[in-house]
């Protein structure tokens, strides 16, 4: 079972990603990809962790 989080905890969760920074990729979403990894239910935005890391992974790689 996926485990989702809203930006504020994900940011909580790993200090290494701002909230600012994430709602920037989630602004960003349809050019960068990581619509993969977010959820809408109304006006709340979650993220799936373990898909956010694998996008992370994949931006890694396009960008060597």
């Amino acid at each position: 079972m996926p485990h989702y989080l809203t930006v504020k905890q994900m940011a909580v969760k790993n200090p290494a990603f701002t909230e600012s920074s994430l709602r920037y990729h989630i602004f960003n979403e349809h050019k960068n990809g990581i619509n993969k990894a977010i959820c809408r239910i109304g006006k709340k935005i979650l993220i799936n962790e373990e898909l956010f890391f694998e996008w992370l992974e994949d931006q890694n790689r396009r960008s060597s």
